[in-house]
Formats: structure tokens, C-alpha cells, sequence
């Protein structure tokens, strides 16, 4: 008989993730980095050979957010490059998609961030500060991959996402998963050390 109810995810780790109550326990670097490189921004409308993947894009908003402000910590870097953490699991929604969902996508997506942040050492709630910088470095990210890769014409992208020429000389390429996925785990790891 199907478990109707089943709410849990299991994880190459060979963890058990439970969706509606995650804990810190089942999280793994590991799964997450194998999980964003295979996921795909955009619903995977973009040009390239392969995928411009979560993991991809969360190195480059972490680029960019240390790029607003050198000095940023580590643990900052951390949250940057783990603001999307939870699309390890429940994939990268498209915001139009999550608008129309609602709060339910919404408290489920925070709960799993609150589980992801604390198994890192990091506060289960960013500090708004910095929760403003990486939302500013995630929409100068979205106009660079929409122009360059989602086939969105400059002013369209500058209407949705706003427009930073500063960071015009980034350009992108889609990477293999694999490169993603080791890119992403290296990255988290340096950081981790450096809390």
C-alpha cells in the first residue's frame, strides 16, 4: 500500500529529509551541491550546452553580493551562497509560479531555509541588512543570466530586475553539473571554515 502521506525526501546521504519539519540533522553539503547543479533556473529556457544551474547561480550571487560590499564576513558569504538552498529539494519555481501557489510554498521554502541555515552554523533568520544585500545581488544576477542566457531583451530585463553596470563585464556560461556541484561544496566549505 502507497504512504499517502509520505512528506520526506530521501537524499543520496542516505538521509531522510522530512519536508514539513526539517531538521538541521538531515542536511548534507553534499546533497545540496549534487542537488542545485542538476536543478535549472529559468525552467531550464536557456541557450548553452547545458543547464544554467542553481548551484551556478548561487556562486554568482555570492560574487556579486561580496562585490557590493568587500567586506563582507563569511557568514555572509555563506548566506549568499545558500539563499537558495532549499530548491535542493523542492526545485527552482519559477516566481510567477510561486506568486500564484501562495503562502503555503512560501512557509515550506522558509522552514526549509531555517533548517539549512542553523546546520551551518549560521543564525536561523538573516539579518535584514543582509537579507536586502543578497536580494539586491539575486536581481543583478536575474538581469545578467535573462539578457545573456533567458533570450530577455535588456529592457525588459532592466523593467523586472533593474539594471547595475557595474556588473556588465560578468559574463556567463553554463556549466556540467559536475563542475557546478564541486564548485558549489568548495565554495561552502572555505566558508564554514572561516566562522
Amino acid at each position: 500500500m502507497k504512504d499517502v502521506n509520505r512528506a520526506w525526501q530521501r537524499m543520496l546521504s542516505g538521509r531522510r529529509l522530512d519536508l514539513l519539519d526539517p531538521s538541521p540533522l538531515d542536511i548534507e553539503i553534499e546533497d545540496i551541491a549534487h542537488g542545485l547543479a542538476r536543478v535549472a533556473r529559468w525552467n531550464g529556457q536557456t541557450s548553452g550546452d547545458s543547464a544554467f544551474s542553481v548551484a551556478q547561480h548561487s556562486l554568482l550571487v555570492d560574487d556579486i553580493a561580496g562585490g557590493l560590499r568587500p567586506k563582507l564576513d563569511a557568514a555572509g558569504h555563506l548566506s549568499a551562497v545558500l539563499h537558495d538552498a532549499a530548491e535542493y529539494v523542492i526545485g527552482d519555481l519559477i516566481t510567477p509560479f510561486k506568486s500564484a501557489v501562495g503562502v503555503d510554498y512560501k512557509a515550506l521554502e522558509a522552514r526549509l531555509m531555517t533548517a539549512v541555515r542553523l546546520r551551518f552554523g549560521l543564525p536561523a533568520q538573516e539579518p535584514e541588512d543582509l537579507k536586502t544585500l543578497i536580494k539586491r545581488a539575486d536581481r543583478i544576477a536575474a538581469y545578467l543570466e535573462a539578457t545573456q542566457l533567458a533570450g530577455f531583451s535588456p529592457s525588459e530585463a532592466r523593467r523586472l530586475f533593474g539594471h547595475h553596470k557595474r556588473f556588465d563585464g560578468i559574463a556567463l556560461k553554463p556549466w556540467p553539473a559536475g563542475k557546478a556541484k564541486r564548485l558549489f561544496m568548495d565554495r561552502c566549505n572555505t566558508l564554514a571554515k572561516g566562522l
